[in-house]
């Protein structure tokens, strides 16, 4: 057992898999959870082939009896997390008109209800411990809800009111919760897909971005940041 666990919850090919790759590079054991294993998977072989240790966990952001079941296996596999990263998301534009309401919530479980959830799991241990870390991903919508976007806003915004709760509540007692609004599109193969003619320059890096969180992570308490907006320079806000 080691008492240096990362929790990364939503380990895909862009951010979630940097992160964890990241705070890997720094001994830590890994747990990667996703609704599927085969993404997870391949981050494990990587950690795997830097000497690393990661672990996948398949979890359903949305549903409590799922998260608690992953995070029971996590504390009993690798031990209990002093760091959870809430990287989860689900994106649906539409009208308001046009959004189904189980689509609808869908989304808010995902983005959301599941942060609450995770919260849930690993902060009892940090609270006995003294310490702990909560990063939480956000976006442009945890701060405007713009047009056919309800779908992502209600519950970006519902994470972040998560985050500045949890601050307020387990800050003073030793765990440092930031919330990341993430304002562009992260540099993933998907998003190269969409828009192949965009540069480098126009993107968010999913290295740097997981630098920005393990900085985070490493802030002392003195000087602890609560919210931190990220952008690429030519970004527009």
């Amino acid at each position: 057992m080691t008492t240096q666990v990362a929790a990364v919850f939503g380990v895909g090919p862009g951010l979630g898999a940097a992160v964890a790759r990241r705070f890997a590079r720094e001994g830590y054991a890994v747990a990667l959870l996703a609704r599927g294993e085969t993404a997870a998977r391949e981050v494990r072989a990587d950690i795997q082939k830097e000497g690393g240790r990661a672990e996948v966990f398949t979890a359903d952001a949305g549903d409590a009896g799922s998260v608690s079941s992953a995070f029971s296996r996590i504390r009993a596999e690798l031990g209990a997390p002093e760091v959870l990263v809430y990287n989860a998301g689900a994106f649906h534009v539409a009208s308001v008109l046009d959004l189904d309401p189980s689509t609808f919530e869908a989304a808010w479980r995902t983005n959301c209800l599941g942060g609450f959830l995770c919260a849930r799991e690993v902060l009892p241990a940090m609270l006995e411990r003294g310490r702990g870390t909560l990063l939480f991903s956000g976006a442009t919508a945890s701060l405007r809800g713009g047009a056919r976007f309800a779908g992502l806003a209600v519950g970006k915004f519902g994470l972040r009111a998560l985050a500045q709760s949890l601050a307020r509540e387990v800050g003073p007692q030793g765990i440092h919760v930031a919330h990341v609004v993430i304002d562009g599109m992260i540099d993933t193969p998907r998003v190269r897909g969409m828009a192949p003619e965009r540069s480098a320059s126009t993107l968010l890096s999913p290295e740097d971005l997981a630098e920005t969180y393990w900085q985070l992570h490493r802030q002392p308490p003195s000087v602890w940041t609560q919210e931190l907006d990220v952008r690429p320079a030519g970004e527009k806000f």
